[in-house]
């Protein structure tokens, strides 16, 4: 049975295993930063696995199935991912980044088919690593293994993930501090980077110390205005999410127990689906 996010949560070993996937994560960035800019913000990351899920759900011999820009702007209008121009437009930059491509050098603008790049798609792979992995640390399985020797089960497994991801209230609709922080770019990265530096030993406290003291050096890592970044905090410190130990910017800021709790719980949600679409593929009957 896939675990339940309730499970997920309240796992002794959630929080340690959560900080390894936030460190793998940050690795993903680090490395392939133009591509990690997809998931910059909640709405791209949803952007994203709609166009994966269309990508792999395609039949290259039923050209009705192919994915294409027309068809990509009516998953995400259906959803209420996104206004039909931001999808549009996020579709053009995929295709400048090389992110995704034209199947043929010819077609009909909106009908024109695309698929994702297989550098995306191998990028893609390590965000199911990371996630594999850290069900395995909870529950001692041995979903990673698993994947590793059927890596054809990706096209099933992903577009299951993204009808999970898109129909949970626990994934779309966080609480208010994480929910301050999704539409900030890069924002994901910004409450990884806070969460992964939390002493577990810490997380009974009201004010969970990080391992963050400088703003500037913080913006400069993820590429970011120093102002915006400083902006979202000020919100976030405003609200009682955040703080200083002592002199802002000359000590380590501290995170609320609400807003790591916040962040625990989409984070538990996510992995539950992740855990339910890779227990769907595995009862499944091989060749399907």
């Amino acid at each position: 049975m896939p675990l339940s996010a309730a499970e997920i949560v309240r796992h002794p070993a959630a929080l340690r295993s959560v900080q390894e996937q936030s460190r793998a994560l940050i690795h993903v960035y680090e490395t392939t930063p133009r591509l990690a800019a997809v998931f910059a913000t909640q709405q791209r990351w949803l952007l994203a696995h709609v166009g994966l899920a269309l990508h792999f759900r395609r039949d290259p011999n039923d050209r009705r199935t192919e994915m294409t820009m027309a068809r990509f702007i009516e998953v995400v209008r259906r959803h209420s991912v996104a206004s039909r121009n931001t999808a549009e437009a996020f579709v053009k930059e995929m295709l400048h980044y090389n992110i995704a491509e034209y199947i043929s050098a010819s077609g009909d603008g909106r009908a024109h088919p695309l698929r994702v790049t297989e550098g995306t798609v191998q990028t893609f792979t390590s965000w199911i690593y990371a996630h594999l992995r850290t069900l395995d640390h909870i529950d001692g399985g041995n979903r990673l293994e698993t994947f590793l020797e059927r890596p054809e089960m990706l096209p099933a497994l992903q577009p299951l993930i993204a009808d999970g991801l898109l129909a949970s209230d626990g994934v779309r609709e966080p609480g208010q501090t994480f929910s301050l922080f999704i539409w900030l770019n890069n924002g994901g990265i910004v409450m990884d980077w806070l969460m992964s530096g939390i002493d577990p030993d810490d997380i009974h406290l009201d004010r969970i110390p990080t391992g963050v003291i400088s703003v500037s050096e913080f913006a400069h890592w993820l590429k970011l205005s120093r102002t915006h970044l400083a902006r979202k905090l000020q919100d976030a410190e405003a609200l009682g999410s955040i703080g200083w130990v002592g002199q802002r910017g000359h000590s380590v800021m501290w995170v609320s127990r609400q807003f790591f709790d916040e962040y625990m719980a989409v984070q538990a949600a996510k992995l539950a689906i992740v855990d339910a679409a890779f227990a769907a593929c595995i009862s499944a009957p091989q060749g399907r």
